[in-house]
């Protein structure tokens, strides 16, 4: 439920104060304050962000998606009041990039923001009717990604359709893990004082930007959020008039779990009860890991694409409300390079947690294909192989040619090729043909010519300080 900052007791830890003074010297918002504020004194009171096993039940079962209707002529009218936003603030540093990961080129010598603009105006395009569907396409980004973002966008139009085309994600203090929890300082990199509160801070910041005031005011009613290193998350009509007819506030998509989802947040059930919940490995008693990573218990898992009824966020936040989300307690050291450096919490939330914070919030099962995320080297070899192709609609699908296969599993070496740049350096003239690819693992550091050809289940390996190459034209086959 959405509850006001100040109906928790005063904080009782000093440092905390100088934290919520900290943040507020330094421009954030209202609603941004009173979010941290809300988590600082459930921290200050000892709750230690966790969700033990006991409190929580697994769901059974779930509308799915493929079962919807077709939407309906009404969908244009639908969209119209319909914006896409997409959380743009990641910059790729697992990677070794150092400017938005969105402007990373994917396909055909196109970005994530490339590709997510032509899917817009795509859509526009498909639902003219008497006059095209407005649906701006708006950005969640941080100061690190904006000018780039907002750069890189320009050649594709009038997206935003006459709104500002992004907002900022707010940043809050580190705490010092010291039994103070007052604001860290770092007088060297100040920067490194402070941290994103994770992308539940898309309320509070859409609120203290004023964009959630802007979007009501110019008659949008729904938002469709995802992560732009996702191109499967696509708009779907039919979702939307689901929604729409259902009268939902809050939807999150979920898929099935595989082995290799063990690790990501899943969904529940509160123990006793019906409403949702989303429960991350950061809030998971050690006691009850194995519980969380078993997918035939806990089945589907969070894509981090969720629907929002903005009116039902903007009564949430109204009067200094908060929507109440489970805390991430996150410890690290104020320099992630320097273990000697203090010891620091970042108090953090999740978007998708938000489900446990509207009453009637449902979920859908989505298939696999609306969950392409690019986190690491392995995923952008895929993605960028003949395994996808653009359909008309700039969306990402699996290849004609893979017969229904799902992704082809793709494992490189970390050693050689974590980094873009040394990736990029192993395959000079792109990727290999992986259509007929079930999985590939590379260990060791191969180079790979124009033209390879990898079918089934293969690994290459090279055990030697040596490159190995494999010729132009090879084809590798298990």
């Amino acid at each position: 439920m959405a509850t006001g900052a100040g109906s928790l007791p005063a904080m009782s830890v000093p440092g905390l104060q100088a934290a919520v003074d900290k943040l507020r010297a330094d421009g954030g918002g209202a609603a941004t304050v009173a979010a941290f504020e809300h988590a600082a004194r459930r921290l200050a009171a000892g709750e230690g962000g966790v969700m033990p096993e006991s409190e929580i039940e697994p769901v059974a079962g779930l509308p799915d998606s493929d079962a919807l209707p077709d939407p309906g002529d009404e969908v244009t009218g639908l969209l119209d009041r319909t914006v896409v936003l997409k959380l743009n603030g990641g910059l790729g540093t697992s990677m070794g990039m150092t400017r938005a990961k969105s402007l990373l080129q994917v396909r055909d010598g196109l970005s994530f923001l490339d590709i997510i603009a032509r899917q817009v105006l795509a859509l526009r395009a498909g639902h003219d009717g008497p006059s095209a569907p407005r649906l701006p396409l708006i950005l969640m980004d941080s100061f690190r990604t904006r000018e780039d973002s907002l750069a890189a966008l320009q050649i594709h139009g009038a997206l935003s359709a006459g709104l500002e085309p992004d907002f900022i994600q707010s940043r809050v203090p580190k705490l010092l893990d010291d039994g103070t929890l007052a604001p860290v300082a770092w007088p060297g990199d100040p920067d490194l004082e402070w941290a994103p509160p994770g992308h539940g801070d898309l309320y509070p910041a859409l609120a203290a930007s004023g964009m959630l005031t802007r979007l009501l005011d110019q008659g949008y009613r729904w938002a469709f959020v995802s992560n732009a290193d996702n191109l499967g998350a696509t708009l779907d009509p039919r979702i939307l008039a689901w929604i729409v007819r259902e009268d939902i506030p809050f939807l999150m998509e979920v898929a099935d779990r595989t082995p290799a989802d063990r690790k990501g947040g899943h969904l529940a059930r509160r123990a006793g009860g019906e409403g949702l919940v989303l429960r991350e490995v950061a809030q998971t008693p050690e006691a009850d890991l194995e519980a969380f990573q078993d997918i035939t218990r806990h089945r589907f898992f969070n894509t981090n694409t969720i629907w929002l009824d903005l009116e039902r966020v903007a009564a949430g936040l109204a009067g200094g409300g908060v929507i109440d989300l489970p805390m991430i307690i996150n410890r690290k050291t104020v320099d992630p390079s320097d273990p000697g450096s203090p010891a620091v919490i970042q108090l953090e939330t999740a978007m998708g947690a938000a489900i446990a914070g509207f009453p009637g919030a449902r979920a859908l099962r989505v298939p696999r294909t609306r969950f392409l995320p690019v986190k690491t080297t392995d995923d952008l070899l895929a993605l960028r192989s003949d395994a996808y192709v653009l359909d008309d609609r700039s969306r990402v699908v699996a290849s004609p040619g893979r017969g229904g296969a799902g992704q082809p599993q793709v494992r490189l070496d970390p050693r050689w090729y974590r980094l873009v740049d040394d990736f990029e350096s192993r395959f000079p003239a792109g990727p290999p043909s992986l259509v007929d690819c079930a999985a590939l693992t590379v260990e060791g550091d191969v180079r790979f010519g124009r033209g390879v050809v990898v079918r089934g289940t293969v690994t290459v390996s090279q055990d030697g300080d040596a490159q190995r190459k494999i010729a132009d034209g090879a084809v590798l086959t298990g």
